[in-house]
């Protein structure tokens, strides 16, 4: 998934984050931010960007974007829905 992603409200960095911290760690920071704002997640190739997404999908996040880095991580951005 590739898309070209918004400027965030706010950035979380969970590089060297294992599962399932860094999703626990993004549930929480977005159930503390306003709905609609956009958060933007750091997190490591393998697991995390694998696992993390599919979680938050799950839980009813809205995931907005998903990109490569070129220093080797993945920038996730994900939206707490409006209800």
């Amino acid at each position: 998934m590739t898309d070209v992603l918004n400027r965030p409200n706010e950035t979380l960095d969970l590089r060297g984050t294992p599962c399932p911290l860094n999703f626990v760690r993004t549930k929480l920071k977005l159930q503390r931010m306003p709905v609609g704002e956009l958060l933007e997640v750091w997190l490591d190739a393998g697991e995390p960007v694998e696992q993390v997404p599919d979680s938050l999908r799950a839980e009813g996040f809205l995931i907005e974007g998903l990109e490569s880095n070129s220093e080797g991580y993945f920038v996730l951005q994900v939206q707490r829905p409006k209800v």
